[in-house]
C-alpha cells in the first residue's frame, strides 16, 4: 500500500462493511488494523476523514488509506488466545488460527502470535529470531491454519532449525521432520499424485507475490501432492472439479505451495493473491459455506519433528477449523 492509495467501490465490493471492503482490498493487513485506523480518521471519502467501521459501502464511492508512521517497536505481551497442542519447558507446538500474523511486520505492529506467545510463556522465549520474532523456528502466511512449533529456548530453536533446513538432496530424505497441509484445489490434478520442483523468487511487480522462475535461478522447491477425493459440479461436457489435496513440504518456502498448485493448474480455492478466478466461480456452486469464506483453503495438519532433548519423534495432527471442515463438506458431499 502507498500512502494515499485510491479505492473504489465496485458492483462486486459494495455493500460490505468499510472494514471489511478495505481488508479485502488489502489482505496484507488485518481487519483490525482498518478498524483502528478508521477510528483514527486515517481514511478519507470526499476528502474528510471517515470513522465508520460498520458503514456499507456502495458502489462509486473512493476511499483513501494514509496510514501512520511506522513505529519500531519492541512487541509487547497480548492477551490473545492460543490454541495449545503440547507445551513442555523446550517446546510448545500451537494449532495457529486463521487470520493470525505470525511476528510484527509492515501493516502488523501488534495482534500477532508473537504478541500472544510473549502474554504466554513471558521472557522464555528463544531469541535466536531477534527481538521481532522471539521463540519462532518457521512460519505459516496470516490466513493459513495449523500446526507449529515454537522454541522456548536458545537451545531447542538451534536444534530445531536445523531440522527445518530445506530437504534438497536424496540423502536428505531421511530426516524425521514431517509437515503435511491438507486444501481444497480448483482443478483436478493429471495424476492423483506427484512432485512439484521449481525455483522461486519474488514477482518482480507485485512484490507480495512470488514468482517462478523459467531458468535455475532463484531458490529450489519442492512439493509433495496426493489427491484425496474430487468433486465434478460440471457437465460432461464442461466439467468443473473441486479437489480435496495432501501436501507434503521438502523445502519450505514462502507461498510454496500455493504458488506450486497455481503453476500446476490447480489454485488453492480461496487464495487471493494465486486464486481469484476460482474463488468466483465457486461461488455459484457453494454459496452457503465459501459465501462467507474469504481467505485460501489451506491448513497445516500433520507436523513431526524430533525433540531437541529427548530426542523422541513427536508426531501432532490437528483439526481443520470450522469453516474449512464446512466448506470441504459442501464441496464433496454437496
Amino acid at each position: 500500500m502507498n500512502p494515499g492509495d485510491l479505492k473504489i467501490v465496485t458492483e462486486d465490493t459494495g455493500g460490505q462493511r468499510l472494514d471489511k471492503f478495505l481488508a479485502v482490498e488489502y489482505p496484507e493487513y488485518s481487519r483490525s488494523r482498518f478498524q483502528a485506523w478508521i477510528e483514527q480518521g486515517c481514511v478519507t471519502k470526499d476528502g474528510s476523514p471517515f470513522h465508520d467501521c460498520s458503514y456499507k459501502v456502495k458502489m462509486g464511492e473512493g476511499y483513501q488509506i494514509n496510514p501512520p508512521p511506522a513505529v519500531d517497536a519492541i512487541p509487547q505481551p497480548q492477551d490473545i488466545e492460543l490454541d495449545v497442542i503440547y507445551e513442555d519447558d523446550d517446546v510448545l507446538v500451537i494449532n495457529k488460527a486463521p487470520g493470525l500474523v505470525v511476528h510484527p511486520a509492515p501493516g502488523h505492529h501488534d495482534e500477532t502470535l508473537v504478541n500472544a506467545l510473549l502474554a504466554h510463556c513471558g521472557d522464555s522465549l528463544s531469541g535466536i529470531g531477534g527481538v521481532k520474532r522471539p521463540g519462532i523456528v518457521h512460519r505459516l502466511d496470516k490466513d493459513t491454519s495449523g500446526l507449529m512449533v515454537i522454541a522456548k529456548n536458545d537451545w531447542a530453536h538451534q536444534h530445531l532449525s536445523k531440522q527445518f533446513e530445506p530437504k534438497i538432496l536424496e540423502t536428505d530424505k531421511n530426516r524425521t521432520l514431517k509437515r503435511m497441509y491438507e486444501g481444497l484445489v480448483w482443478g483436478c490434478p493429471l495424476a492423483p499424485k506427484g512432485v512439484i520442483e521449481t525455483y522461486l523468487y519474488r514477482h518482480p511487480r507485485n512484490r507480495q507475490k512470488m514468482a517462478v522462475s523459467t531458468t535455475d535461478t532463484g531458490r529450489f522447491s519442492r512439493t509433495h501432492y496426493k489427491v484425496e477425493a474430487t468433486r465434478d459440479f460440471g457437465t460432461a461436457r464442461k466439467p468443473v472439479n473441486v479437489s480435496w489435496v495432501l501436501f507434503t513440504l521438502d523445502t519450505g518456502r514462502t507461498h510454496q505451495i500455493r504458488i506450486h498448485s497455481q503453476h500446476a493448474g490447480f489454485p488453492i480455492l480461496g487464495d487471493p493473491l494465486y486464486g481469484q478466478r476460482s474463488s468466483t466461480a465457486l461461488l455459484k456452486y457453494c454459496p452457503e459455506s465459501f459465501g462467507s469464506f474469504n481467505r485460501q483453503a489451506l491448513h497445516a495438519r500433520e507436523l513431526q519433528f524430533i525433540h531437541p532433548r529427548s530426542n523422541e519423534v513427536m508426531n501432532f495432527r490437528a483439526p481443520a477449523p470450522t469453516d474449512f471442515l464446512e466448506l470441504l463438506n459442501e464441496v464433496l458431499d454437496g
